[in-house]
């Protein structure tokens, strides 16, 4: 089985085990495991969204190294908070999933997979302006803005039905192997990119890496 195979079916399995979990033993009711099935269906909700975009970037064209790429998803009851809107947190995990689906696109995530590298988010900075609601259909475009010797610097935008921009993000990004950080020439190597040049880095983006370099 290829490596995108053995990726899917693990997840498959570690959905499977969470949601048909027997309550553990115990011999006092006040230690009795009471999680319902349906709570710990919601725990993998993002990783089925994560296995659909995989499959769905399989077949989808290659993206060029400043190509955008655009999921789509709906907004379910367990990304809710008490507002009864999208939790600020989970945004995190739609742009989480926009970046590995981003590395699909480049025809880098079997190759890395399969080398052993595993990406890593070093960091986000988000600005909310709009709430997604429930059942509402939105859309997570991730694209890279520029990089350095060690960064890939990302940009997300989640966008209602309508076109209106919900959240929109930066983080900053590597793939990490068993002797240390990939440089994102290597991984544009890997991709069998033609050598390009980072186009030049925003100032927010600029003020944002030297404010966490002084932390």
């Amino acid at each position: 089985m290829n490596p995108l195979g053995n990726l899917c079916t693990s997840l498959c399995a570690l959905c499977v085990s969470v949601v048909y979990r027997p309550p553990a033993r115990c011999h006092h009711r006040d230690t009795e495991d009471t999680e319902s099935p349906l709570l710990r269906f919601a725990a993998v909700v993002v990783l089925l969204r994560l296995l659909k975009a995989l499959i769905a970037a399989r077949f989808a064209p290659k993206l060029p190294p400043l190509g955008e790429s655009a999921i789509h998803m709906r907004v379910w009851p367990n990304d809710l908070d008490l507002n009864m809107h999208v939790n600020s947190g989970r945004y995190l995990s739609f742009m989480d999933i926009g970046r590995v689906e981003l590395l699909a696109r480049f025809r880098v995530f079997r190759k890395s997979w399969k080398l052993g590298w595993r990406p890593i988010n070093g960091g986000t900075m988000i600005s909310y302006r709009k709430s997604l609601l429930p059942w509402e259909r939105f859309t997570v475009k991730t694209r890279v803005v520029c990089w350095d010797e060690k960064w890939f610097y990302f940009e997300h935008r989640v966008e209602r039905g309508s076109g209106e921009l919900a959240a929109l993000a930066n983080a900053r990004g590597l793939l990490r192997g068993r002797d240390g950080n990939i440089s994102p020439s290597a991984v544009f190597e890997l991709a069998g990119s033609d050598p390009v040049e980072s186009p030049p880095m925003p100032e927010a983006i600029r003020l944002w890496s030297e404010a966490e370099a002084a932390r």
